[in-house]
């Protein structure tokens, strides 16, 4: 089982509700992030999303975008991220979800990507810009290496369409608000 799924069930045994909490990793420094993750940890958060930086972070706000390209600015990239995640990882077991663009999958692969991310400590990924139309190469590899695909759904989405999407996904469905 996940550790987002033991969570869950966690929480609901207890009543209580989800605490998830994101930060760019590598902001404003690697480490910053961890500090960051110490806090929020401490905080209470049940959750942890950190975001993988891209060049062209579109479904993000300006002040998540800002970030992003001060984090890549001081070198940001899939290796560092993996390291900054086994690093987090010796300090606690709060279940850890990757937020990125498909292209960066693309570029290095979903079977790589994934089995890398997976080994270094990561529980889940959100792709804000992956359609379930296009999801299903992706889906085959995060289904075989037991990592939950969270899908995004928002208020505009039909039931039908959340129906389908939460067939597929794993883990939790991320509402975006409008």
């Amino acid at each position: 089982m996940s550790r987002i799924k033991d969570k869950f069930q966690e929480l609901k045994r207890k009543k209580q509700k989800a605490l998830i909490a994101y930060i760019v990793a590598g902001y404003p420094s690697e480490k910053g992030t961890i500090s960051a993750v110490r806090g929020l940890v401490k905080g209470g958060a049940d959750i942890i999303e950190l975001g993988l930086p891209f060049s062209d972070p579109l479904a993000d706000g300006p002040v998540i975008q800002n970030a992003c390209y001060h984090a890549l600015s001081k070198g940001m990239n899939l290796e560092k991220f993996v390291n900054l995640v086994k690093k987090i990882r010796k300090e606690t077991q709060v279940p850890l979800v990757l937020m990125t663009y498909a292209n960066l999958l693309h570029r290095h692969g979903y079977d790589k990507f994934v089995r890398v991310v997976k080994k270094a400590g990561i529980d889940g990924l959100v792709l804000p810009d992956m359609i379930l139309e296009e999801s299903k190469d992706f889906l085959n590899v995060v289904h075989r290496s037991d990592v939950d695909a969270i899908f995004l759904i928002s208020p505009n989405t039909s039931a039908q369409r959340i129906r389908k999407i939460a067939n597929v996904s794993s883990g939790f469905l991320y509402l975006v608000s409008v």
